[in-house]
């Protein structure tokens, strides 16, 4: 029985990525979103919140992970984010594992994973789409998000892999610097191209 195209879907913050991946799914292709297997992880009763709070004191509570606890425990440690990736990817992995079994058949899935270059994920991945704005739109629309400051964004900036080069290493990049049914249209062309492969 053949596999699955395995697509990753990865662009830097505030380039449109969640948007691209719920149009993939509405086009019928199975999603698997790291951010949100994380997010249902890391929530009330989440099995992850025992070994972070091991590891992290004083950063879950009733209501889940405290982000903000957590957030000043980790944010500029290098050290600290590695032993916060060690609980939290491997519990990832065995999720999206599952996911696969479940969708076996499918033509196509698609892998919604913010940090493919970065982590190596992209090893795992047949074809690596990544969504691309113009830096100006990018700032303005990661500039607008509650909590956000200019130091923080430019932090995140740092420790992902430039656009400029996940574009260079995409086999296909979507451009979300235009009106959503623009991007919606490039979407489906995309898929119709990885559906019949000339």
């Amino acid at each position: 029985m053949s596999k699955p195209l395995i697509i990753g879907l990865t662009g830097s913050i505030g380039m449109g990525k969640s948007t691209v991946a719920a149009m993939f799914e509405k086009a019928g292709v199975p999603v698997f979103d790291a951010d949100a297997e994380v997010r249902a992880m890391q929530g009330p009763a989440g099995e992850l919140l025992p070994a972070i709070e091991a590891e992290f004191p004083g950063s879950t509570g009733p209501c889940g992970l405290d982000r903000e606890a957590l957030g000043a425990l980790v944010f500029g440690d290098a050290s600290a984010r590695a032993r916060l990736e060690a609980i939290v990817h491997p519990a990832v992995a065995a999720r999206r594992q599952l996911f696969m079994v479940e969708h076996g058949a499918a033509p196509m899935v698609l892998f919604d994973i913010p940090l493919l270059f970065e982590k190596g994920g992209h090893e795992a991945v047949d074809r690596i789409v990544v969504v691309s704005a113009p830096a100006d739109v990018q700032r303005a629309r990661v500039l607008a998000r509650d909590g956000m400051t200019p130091e923080k964004f430019a932090h995140i900036l740092e420790i992902q892999v430039p656009d400029a080069e996940k574009r260079e290493r995409a086999d296909h990049v979507i451009n979300t610097g235009t009106t959503l049914s623009k991007t919606e249209r490039q979407v489906a062309q995309l898929i119709e191209s990885l559906r019949s492969p000339d």
